[in-house]
């Protein structure tokens, strides 16, 4: 793994813009693989400021909650509009449909979707138990996607999002591990230092199923940017 060190979450936006910059310009990128949550907005402000076009682009979510609507407004669907697709269109744009009438047909289709869109770049977040996506501890390494019951940790970190606590869904669509180590380059943002723990774990701990995050050590390009607060517990 690359650890970038940055001093905020803003200044981490600017580098993973830097480093997707450079690989659309140099032809390297056909889809992106995108996350949610507050972790990326930067970056997100980053490529909507840019004048890079997305146009012939594909864009490929990680996840989505069980029982939203595309247009519900704590939808992954509706973050992305608002946070990037209005601003900068792509040709395509596929997130799990939260919807579905049928989970693992659902499933199906979206590993489909992964398999005909080959992820180039894949941004992710990281949750305070070391999920990446909604890959919660004791995931499989090997799954792809599914849909998961979410941990209280991580209904109650979403939590901020909603007016209560229990209008937060409890299951959500999410691409699997293996699918993920597929991209050809995953870049990983932690800021903060409720993110110590799970990065600490990520980079330096054993690689176990119980630090889903931990899978990352297997791939052979990950850029891991993190704040003074995220890395302040790594030791190498």
């Amino acid at each position: 793994m690359k650890i970038i060190k940055v001093k905020d979450n803003v200044e981490g936006g600017r580098k993973a813009f830097e480093i997707i910059k450079d690989e659309m310009v140099a032809g390297n990128v056909k889809t992106l693989g995108l996350a949610t949550g507050s972790t990326p907005e930067t970056l997100y402000n980053e490529l909507v400021a840019s004048d890079l076009d997305f146009s012939t682009l594909n864009s490929v979510n990680l996840d989505e909650y069980v029982g939203l609507k595309s247009e519900d407004d704590q939808s992954y669907h509706y973050f992305m509009k608002k946070h990037l697709f209005n601003e900068k269109p792509f040709k395509n744009n596929y997130l799990p449909d939260g919807m579905a009438a049928d989970g693992k047909k659902e499933c199906a289709r979206y590993d489909q979707i992964i398999a005909d869109n080959p992820i180039d770049i894949q941004i992710l977040g990281i949750g305070e138990n070391g999920h990446i996506g909604f890959n919660e501890p004791n995931s499989p390494f090997e799954g792809t996607t599914s849909e998961v019951e979410l941990t209280e940790s991580t209904i109650k970190a979403n939590s901020r999002n909603f007016e209560k606590q229990e209008d937060v869904p409890t299951h959500a669509y999410s691409m699997g591990i293996k699918s993920i180590l597929q991209a050809k380059k995953i870049i990983l943002l932690a800021y903060g230092p409720k993110k110590a723990e799970a990065i600490l774990n990520t980079i330096e701990g054993p690689i176990t199923e119980n630090v889903p995050a931990s899978a990352l050590q297997k791939h052979d390009n990950v850029i891991v940017i993190v704040d003074e607060k995220a890395a302040e517990s790594l030791t190498k």
